[in-house]
Formats: structure tokens, C-alpha cells, sequence
């Protein structure tokens, strides 16, 4: 298909969204206080699931239903509550049931499968209304329209920040988790970490509920 990325507007942008993947936000601090919390393969699951989730905001930048959304106020704004309130119940859920257990060096939580924090990952992204209007908002940047294809180039454009955010999720999960798990072994702090954790997703899904 014609209108391939160029060299330079893949390099432009990969190196953009590793700096926004890099920044502190909502995305890699649950990635990082669930690693700390749960172990490597929660934090990476997690993680794995919030990248994959942008493919979701591609899609929508691409066909346009991004800025339908934008310019409805009481979509958003639905959309908004549903986001805020699913990562209050995450986090919840998560102080409710913290346990402290030990994570052994390489060994699976055993306390949430890391589908299913996959899955959580992936959805707590997907109806992330600020992340709809950042990809409508960041894509464009990159697209070169004298070019034609346009919503191609936002694919492809869509595709490589979650490849890259997805590598990056990883690792950030992965070397919390090795923090964790050296942590974890005594009890009494692992459920402080739980909760802590928890905490974390409590506090983003009400900024998102009380953010204009």
C-alpha cells in the first residue's frame, strides 16, 4: 500500500512516544506500583494489556470517531465516568485484597492471573477518554497529508506506539517487579505495597472523574 511511513517521520515519531511512554503518568505508575506490588509478570502483564489497548484509540483516530466523541460533551462525558469509575473499583479491589503473600524470584503471583491483569490492563486504557484525545490530538502531528492515505499513516502511526509502549511497559514491569519481589518477602509490607498500589488507582480514577 502506498504512503509508508519515511524514514524521518518514523524516526520523529518513535522518538516522541518514548519520551511520552518514558514520562510520568497514569500508564507506567500503575504498570510500576503493580510490579512493586504483585511481582514482574503482574506488572508486565498489566502493562502488555494498557499498550494493546492503544490500538483501540488507532482505530478510533483513523475513522474519524475520536473527534465525533471529542465534540460530544455528554459522550466524553459518559465515557469519562465509566473510565474513572472502573479504576476506583481497580483500585479498590486491590486494597480490599491485599495479602502481603511472598512472590518467590521468578514465580507467579498466584493470586491474579496475569490474563486477567491483562485484560484489566487493556480496558482500563481502552475507555480512557484522555487517551482517545491524545491520540486524536498526537497522531495528526506526524501525518504527512500531501502524501495521501491519511487514516493508513494513522494506523501505522498507532502501531508503532504500542509496539514501542508495549517494550517499554515491559521492561517497567519486569524491573519493578524485581524491586517487588526482593520486597515482598516480608508479609507486613507486601500488603502495605498492595494498598499502596491500590491507593494509586483510587487516586487516578477520581482525578479523572473530577478533571475537566
Amino acid at each position: 500500500m502506498d504512503a509508508l511511513l519515511t524514514l524521518p517521520q518514523f524516526a520523529a515519531f518513535l522518538a516522541a512516544a518514548v519520551l511520552l511512554t518514558l514520562a510520568p503518568g497514569p500508564d507506567n505508575l500503575m504498570v510500576l506500583s503493580l510490579g512493586m506490588a504483585r511481582g514482574r509478570r503482574s506488572g508486565m502483564a498489566f502493562g502488555l494489556g494498557c499498550a494493546i489497548g492503544c490500538l483501540n484509540h488507532t482505530l478510533l483516530a483513523a475513522l474519524g470517531i475520536s473527534a465525533l466523541i471529542a465534540a460530544s460533551p455528554f459522550a466524553f462525558t459518559v465515557l469519562k465516568i465509566a473510565g474513572g469509575l472502573y479504576l476506583v473499583w481497580l483500585g479498590a479491589q486491590a486494597i480490599r485484597n491485599a495479602r502481603g503473600a511472598a512472590v518467590p524470584a521468578g514465580a507467579a503471583d498466584g493470586r491474579e492471573s496475569v490474563g486477567r491483569l491483562f485484560r484489566r490492563g487493556l480496558v482500563a486504557n481502552a475507555i480512557n477518554p484522555k487517551v482517545i484525545l491524545f491520540f486524536l490530538a498526537f497522531l495528526p502531528q506526524f501525518v504527512d497529508a500531501a502524501r495521501g492515505h491519511v487514516p493508513w499513516q494513522i494506523a501505522q502511526l498507532g502501531l508503532v506506539f504500542t509496539v514501542q509502549g508495549a517494550l517499554l511497559f515491559g521492561a517497567i514491569g519486569w524491573f519493578a517487579g524485581s524491586v517487588g519481589e526482593r520486597l515482598a518477602r516480608n508479609p507486613a509490607l507486601g500488603t502495605w505495597l498492595d494498598r499502596v498500589a491500590g491507593g494509586i488507582f483510587v487516586a487516578l480514577g477520581a482525578k479523572l472523574l473530577v478533571g475537566r
